[in-house]
């Protein structure tokens, strides 16, 4: 049975993107290390990079315990982590691949508790949070600054299209820049037709698009129709995998649920269906693992 969520939207086209997340603020992080067979988990903050007032941004850093030397890393755009299970269900292949992961609380620091009425107006707003992971990562003895991605999910997901532009990787600091980008579901269909949301002139550092046929926010081929639209030096950097039959968040394992948004279905709106499919998501945690293992110039 599909649980019905009906949300009263904020205005804006973040509105269109503040999905899946569960309406729960996560706790403080503790230092705290939590040992696991594959990682050692432990509670931290930075502060946002660039934003007018001071944000002190919560996430959970997790080392591999099989790494050997300095770590890649990979930001985890995903809203509180610990309320669904998208975070560590990513998390866990990646460490088990030997790359160290941080997801990043954006709504704690904000005070907001997440849904469509506790997130930011802009997506862009958010970024500040991903440039301040990216620094923390960078300073850290542990992890190699050199090969550090980002990918997210919905809203982290469009954080991570964004990330990509030279527009906005502008705004991280001197000398340092994600390696490899890996958005999920980032809502394809606004992409250089709402303003703000500009996808191209990219950073030169590959892009994985992983996306869901069935995804009531586009059409089937409104990613296609993305990347077939960027200039060919653009279009070489992005690829593009779409999941036959997959709703928008089919990693969400938790139980079958429906949102209402005047975003979706092209910016019609109307009713959203967000179904787990297990074999699309094992398959895409393993391309974002191979993707990223590519990236970081990793042995197969």
């Amino acid at each position: 049975m599909k649980k019905s969520i009906v949300w009263p939207w904020i205005a804006g086209l973040s509105v269109a993107v503040s999905l899946t997340g569960c309406q729960e603020q996560a706790q403080p992080p503790k230092d705290e290390l939590i040992q696991t067979p594959v990682a050692r988990n432990r509670y931290v903050s930075f502060p946002a990079l660039g934003t007018a007032t001071p944000l002190q941004v919560a996430g959970r850093l997790s080392l591999p315990t099989n790494a050997e030397g300095k770590t890649p890393a990979v930001v985890i755009a995903h809203g509180s982590s610990g309320v669904d299970s998208r975070g560590s269900f990513h998390a866990r292949a990646l460490n088990e691949a030997g790359i160290a992961t941080l997801e990043i609380d954006m709504w704690s620091a904000r005070g907001l508790s997440g849904g469509a009425e506790g997130r930011p107006q802009a997506v862009s707003e958010t970024l500040p949070d991903a440039w301040g992971a990216l620094k923390y990562l960078s300073a850290q003895p542990t992890i190699d600054a050199s090969r550090i991605g980002i990918m997210g999910f919905s809203w982290g997901g469009v954080m991570a299209m964004l990330a990509a532009t030279r527009k906005y990787a502008a705004q991280s600091e001197p000398g340092q820049r994600f390696v490899a980008y890996a958005p999920f579901y980032p809502v394809c269909w606004a992409y250089n037709r709402v303003p703000g949301y500009e996808f191209g002139a990219l950073t030169g550092a590959p892009v994985f698009i992983q996306a869901g046929e069935a995804d009531q926010y586009d059409d089937p081929d409104s990613c296609q129709k993305l990347v077939d639209s960027l200039s060919p030096e653009d279009r070489s950097l992005v690829s593009l995998t779409v999941y036959p039959g997959a709703t928008h968040a089919w990693d969400r394992l938790e139980p079958a649920a429906q949102v209402e948004d005047p975003y979706s279905h092209t910016g019609q709106g109307g009713t959203v269906d967000l179904v787990p499919s297990p074999d699309a998501a094992e398959k895409s945690r393993r391309a974002a693992v191979d993707f990223f293992r590519k990236a970081f110039g990793m042995t197969p």
